[in-house]
């Protein structure tokens, strides 16, 4: 069995996982994560509004004896839209209030301004790297895909660090920028659960910094955040991608071992190219859990990848292990 199963499973005691399909992503489903309440359910995090989205909801707490219109609210680890718009649509449906982290207004302001799912910093930061071509691919894609501005409607609350008020559950919220500058992650202390979005996954590393807004060190915000959840109590990993049940520490020590090499590999790079631009970095470099070369991934993952190198090359740059010069809107990256 698939965790990408559609269905309603049982992860602990009034804690129940639903996978929502994601058939064009090549991370297939979202497991949003239902919670029985004094007053009804809520969710962790909504899905991405898609057309079979709400049938899919509805058959899955079908299962448990429950309908969408007893959920109160919706509390989204961050504002990918896999995981924000279709809390937005139950809102629309059924008056759910939807929650998400004070940090994401920025990226809401920008999409309402954009009005459009052209990926504008990712691109600037792609003109950075010395991949205009691969910027140029990056903007005709945002342009073609269908945009809808109502998806995109702010939450009802923004969320900080602390407690989470949910009748009946011991909730509470930690801010964990990285993956986008305002990603939470929800714990039920009761239940020894930590519901961590993208930022831990259990079988891949998140992106890194793809999101709207400045790029403000992404990389060096993420293993901050990874290592804040080693401060905290050992709980059981509730995922947005993947299966459930892994102790998190475990996983961000995987996660910051992981790094760790990958920014030797990355000044190795540098080293081994002399100056380099982030493109001739991320080219020089192999990618995923299969260490495929840079041109055997697809569009969309050249721009994520030529990104993270660059958030890999900017740490290195602020840790002073290589120098950093700038012209015509291009860097490019030497060793000491």
């Amino acid at each position: 069995m698939s965790w990408t199963d559609s269905g309603c499973f049982p992860v602990s005691d009034g804690v129940h996982r639903v996978p929502l399909q994601m058939p064009q992503d090549g991370l297939r489903a979202i497991n949003v994560y239902v919670l029985e309440t004094d007053i009804g359910i809520a969710l962790i995090d909504g899905g991405w509004r898609r057309d079979s989205t709400h049938d899919e909801l509805v058959a899955a707490l079908s299962l448990i004896g429950r309908r969408p219109a007893e959920i109160h609210d919706i509390y989204v680890t961050h504002v990918h839209r896999d995981h924000y718009t279709f809390a937005v649509e139950l809102r629309r449906r059924y008056g759910s209030r939807v929650h998400l982290g004070k940090a994401e207004a920025l990226g809401i302001s920008a999409i309402a301004e954009l009005n459009c799912n052209v990926p504008e910093s990712s691109i600037r930061e792609l003109h950075r790297a010395g991949a205009p071509d691969i910027a140029d691919v990056a903007y005709r894609a945002g342009i073609a895909e269908p945009f809808e501005p109502s998806d995109w409607a702010a939450p009802d609350s923004w969320l900080t660090d602390g407690p989470v008020d949910v009748p009946g559950r011991n909730l509470a919220a930690t801010h964990t920028p990285g993956h986008t500058k305002g990603h939470m992650v929800f714990h039920d202390a009761d239940l020894g659960l930590s519901f961590t979005g993208d930022h831990v996954l259990p079988t891949i590393t998140p992106s890194i910094g793809f999101e709207l807004g400045d790029w403000d060190l992404p990389l060096a915000r993420y293993l901050s955040s990874l290592t804040l959840m080693l401060d905290d109590a050992d709980r059981s990993m509730m995922p947005s991608h993947g299966n459930t049940g892994s102790s998190v520490h475990d996983r961000c020590r995987e996660l910051l071992a992981h790094h760790d090499r990958r920014l030797q590999n990355t000044h190795d790079a540098v080293r081994s190219l002399g100056p380099c631009t982030g493109l001739s970095v991320a080219s020089a470099l192999t990618w995923t859990r299969h260490e495929r070369p840079f041109s055997a991934l697809d569009d969309f993952n050249k721009m994520v990848a030529t990104c993270e190198t660059l958030a890999h090359l900017d740490v290195l740059a602020d840790r002073e292990l290589i120098t950093v010069r700038t012209h015509d809107g291009v860097d490019t990256f030497s060793s000491r």
